[in-house]
């Protein structure tokens, strides 16, 4: 074999390190400014990506955290409005017993004051008819000396007069 035969592989091994040399050279002046310009921009490419990735999640944490925010509040507020509405309508239910109260207190005065005053008015009535019930027995006994019997039948008839009275009004 050729290559093995000492006469040869000296100056074959020069070659192979020129050839490798100048591949190496032609490689460094033509694919690898590509290649390694292609990988930078892949890894610009990625390093953007991930940083999107970050804003973009940062963003949604702080959208988040302002939902959460915005809902605590709102559900605050929702609690607000209802306990203001319990305390306004007990307040409405305290004045409305309170009217209530005080119109029955009222009717209650008045009822009372038409009770006093239909109790004296029926006073009144009793005296004067009794007045006049006297009056009447002390005409009849004046125009007349009177029995036990004259004065039952006169009693009976001043009854009867004043039951007419009383019943004419």
């Amino acid at each position: 074999m050729p290559q093995f035969d000492t006469q040869f592989f000296s100056s074959l091994l020069f070659w192979e390190w020129v050839s490798f040399g100048v591949l190496l050279f032609l490689l460094y002046k033509y694919a690898f400014p590509g290649i390694l310009k292609a990988l930078d921009e892949r890894g610009q490419k990625i390093r953007e990506n991930i940083e999107a990735a970050e804003r973009s999640r940062a963003e949604a944490e702080r959208r988040l955290a302002e939902y959460e925010a915005r809902m605590k509040a709102a559900q605050k507020e929702a609690e607000e409005v209802v306990a203001q509405a319990k305390v306004r309508a007990q307040h409405l239910m305290e004045e409305n017993e309170r009217q209530m109260s005080a119109e029955a207190e009222r009717i209650k005065a008045g009822a009372v004051r038409e009770i006093e005053q239909e109790r004296r008015q029926a006073i009144e009535d009793v005296r004067r008819y009794a007045s006049e019930l006297g009056l009447r027995i002390a005409e009849k006994v004046l125009e007349r000396s009177l029995t036990d019997a004259d004065h039952q039948r006169l009693a009976d008839e001043a009854l009867t007069a004043v039951a007419k009275d009383l019943e004419k009004t």
